[in-house]
């Protein structure tokens, strides 16, 4: 009789009669024999066989032709059998008790070097060796990643040689590599073999950056987290340490603070995970992890004559799994990307811009006779300075044939605002490359819409008390104060909508009065302009002009400040471009801006200086999207060496990213307020680059009857004619 978890066992070795070990050099190949006859004295099944692969891509691609069963790999080979091959990780190595199946990549200075991850540009570096995971993988995948180092052509040791000032990186020592990556390193003690990617080199290894750091060579050094503690205080015999202490370094830390070096857990630069057994994704995990379990259980002993976790005998180290190795435990989650971590994945994913697979060109999609023009100019000056990858100019008639030419790679790249990034996303499935930045004193892109009121005691109402108070808009169609603040208001259900073209009759009968510029049109509520007082004649009232005294963000926060409304939905900086004097004229020139508030989507108010914790959505910047194939690291890097040379107004390299007055044009492919390139960082979808305050005032526009096939807005908005299309108001400059 067997017991029950016998019985499972025996089912499940009926599917898989052996498991054919991938091995990756003659000597692991020798110790998988010996692994497959210790094995089978002992009785464990499924019947372990080995099989030469001589390489670990090798294995991966044999494993997938159902050549080979399994292989253990490191965490970079993980990543790229996952995502080439669909191989999933199924059993895991353990080194110790304390971090279990991981170790952390840290970066490490001198407590008093004043050094952050944010001011590492132009430090010198100290790096355990070209290509190994806590000195290289991690720290240049994590710079690339978070938009701090960015690599022309996918050009790392270029990229890594200009961003650091000098460096020590072991095996960089090539004729491919510049000069300065080895510019630190010393060599033996007669001062040969400098820059060996072995022990003859003083610098190498993880104590051997640690020393690079110690010894003021670096600033700063790249190591994994028990280096400054097995190197410090009294526990290394080495003469360069023994009077080392660890209070005399810190840690870097991911948000910019440093830590003690024992705080390594909560500040490193990424969780590295162990190196793991992956399989094909119809292979039982659990199978391999029973014929391994049985193994350790027998030959991690001492004195057995095998040994599991032990490449002494084969004159080598690390076969078949890491000699530091204490257990194997089964992978419940039998996911990469979960095996991996967020932190190592995406420093993996910047690591794989690699220049042998990018395009000679980019093909940029642009929508009209002047974009054209100036794209052709763009290709040209970035030609002239060597740019690439080369761009290359498509014509489209409208930015979503633009979506659709990008979706079936047709082309790869169109700069896009709000509206289009949306459907860009949620209907094609494209992803943000790079966005615009714009100057600290031009809010007309990336700013806040806020719903501003009067501080009032006797009655701080709330967004939640809204209905039946008195509005005050910028116009018709604008983002802070009609798309925002009304889409917001259906969405969250304090505005209620009948139909599609319901919108302008459901504010209307939300709010007690308002004054709505360019609203005055036929079908629509009159009440939409009845706090509306046109020029100083009492003409043009509610025209979408400077006419009409209350139209815009200065005339919808002066029909707050006289009086004539309760609320204003403007942009964050309207109030203080307007108050303590900024403003001269008669209207404005008495105003505090401490005499008003924001109500916040919470029901809380806040002082207007609260901004960026108190508003309704932040407006997007422009970005340029691209099929998620795309390397976006490759774009960006593209972009940031081609603002050095065309990106200030001043360049004197003729052509200018971000001026289309040459073109007889406005914000021709870029904002013409835009003032750099920036990278995406985190906000890596659609999702994340709009935010979700922004994507619930585009939805709320978006009422459920007007949806239309593939969840459109810019369908609804064109359908209906209610609301002015979003994207107009971009090109018109009404953001």
């Amino acid at each position: 009789q067997c017991l029950r978890q016998s019985c499972l066992w025996t089912v499940a070795l009926v599917f898989l009669e052996r498991i054919r070990w991938c091995t990756v050099s003659e000597q692991e190949l020798s110790k998988c024999n010996d692994m497959s006859k210790a094995f089978g004295g002992a009785g464990i099944l499924p019947r372990l066989e080995c099989t030469a692969g001589m390489s670990a891509a090798n294995c991966t691609q044999m494993i997938k032709d159902g050549l080979a069963d399994a292989v253990t790999l490191d965490g970079r080979l993980i990543y790229q059998a996952g995502k080439e091959h669909g191989l999933k990780p199924v059993v895991g190595e353990v080194y110790d008790q304390e971090i279990g199946t991981s170790y952390y990549a840290v970066a490490v200075v001198r407590k008093n070097s004043n050094i952050t991850i944010n001011s590492l540009k132009g430090v010198s570096s100290c790096h355990t060796g070209i290509n190994r995971t806590a000195g290289w993988d991690v720290p240049v995948g994590y710079l690339i990643d978070s938009g701090r180092l960015a690599a022309m052509g996918c050009d790392l040791p270029k990229a890594v040689s200009d961003y650091f000032n000098a460096s020590c990186i072991p095996g960089a020592n090539g004729m491919k590599y510049p000069k300065s990556l080895c510019q630190l390193c010393k060599g033996d003690l007669a001062g040969q073999n400098k820059c060996e990617q072995n022990s003859q080199e003083r610098y190498y290894g993880y104590s051997g950056a640690f020393r690079c750091l110690a010894e003021g060579a670096g600033q700063v050094a790249f190591v994994k987290h028990s280096t400054v503690p097995e190197n410090t205080d009294g526990r290394s015999l080495s003469s360069w340490a023994q009077w080392l202490r660890s209070q005399d370094f810190e840690l870097l830390c991911r948000n910019g603070n440093t830590a003690d070096v024992m705080q390594w857990r909560t500040c490193h630069l990424a969780r590295i995970p162990a190196r793991a057994v992956v399989v094909r994704p119809d292979t039982d995990g659990t199978v391999v992890f029973h014929l391994l379990n049985q193994g350790q259980q027998r030959f991690n002993e001492v004195g057995t004559k095998f040994q599991m976790f032990d490449s002494a005998a084969y004159r080598a180290q690390n076969l078949l799994f890491r000699d530091s190795t204490t257990e194997l435990v089964a992978i419940t989650a039998q996911n990469y990307r979960a095996w991996l971590g967020d932190e190592y994945l995406h420093a993996m994913q910047a690591l794989s811009c690699n220049p042998n697979t990018l395009p000679e060109s980019l093909n940029w999609c642009v929508v009209s006779t002047e974009e054209i023009w100036k794209c052709g100019e763009m290709a040209t000056a970035f030609r002239e300075k060597n740019l690439k990858p080369a761009i290359q100019c498509v014509s489209a008639k409208t930015k979503e044939q633009c979506m659709e030419l990008i979706q079936k790679k047709e082309s790869d790249a169109v700069v896009l605002g709000g509206a289009d990034i949306y459907t860009a996303g949620k209907t094609y499935g494209l992803v943000p490359a790079a966005g615009e930045g714009y100057s600290a004193d031009d809010n007309s892109n990336a700013y806040y819409a806020v719903a501003l009121v009067k501080r009032n005691l006797s009655n701080a109402f709330t967004i939640n008390d809204l209905k039946g108070k008195k509005s005050c808009h910028t116009g018709l169609g604008r983002n802070a104060g009609w798309n925002i603040p009304i889409g917001i208001l259906i969405k969250r259900g304090i505005i209620k909508t009948r139909a599609c073209s319901d919108i302008p009759q459901a504010v209307s009968e939300f709010f007690s009065a308002s004054c709505v510029p360019s609203a005055k049109q036929d079908h629509y509520p009159s009440k939409l302009c009845q706090l509306c007082i046109g020029d100083d004649s009492g003409n043009n009232k509610c025209s979408a002009s400077s006419q009409e005294r209350y139209y815009s963000y200065s005339g919808a926060f002066r029909c707050l400040a006289q009086d004539s409304g309760d609320v204003a939905f403007v942009k964050h900086s309207t109030v203080f471009e307007n108050t303590d004097g900024k403003n001269t004229d008669s209207w404005a020139q008495n105003l505090k801006s401490s005499d008003f508030q924001l109500l916040c989507p919470n029901g809380a108010r806040a002082e207007v200086t609260q901004f960026a914790e108190c508003h309704l959505a932040q407006v997007p910047a422009q970005a340029i999207m691209v099929h998620p194939d795309t390397s976006v690291f490759a774009l960006y890097g593209l972009l940031d060496k081609a603002q050095v040379y065309f990106g200030k107004s001043s360049n004197g390299n003729g052509f200018k990213m971000f001026d289309s007055s040459a073109f007889q044009g406005k914000d021709l492919i870029f904002k013409d307020s835009a003032v750099e390139i920036m990278p995406v960082k985190e906000r890596r979808t659609y999702a994340e680059w709009l935010g979700s305050e922004y994507i619930a005032s585009l939805e709320g526009m978006q009422t459920p009857e007007c949806s239309g096939a593939g969840n459109k807005i810019s369908q609804y908005l064109l359908v209906t004619a209610v609301i002015p299309l979003l994207i107009l108001c971009q090109t018109q400059g009404l953001d």
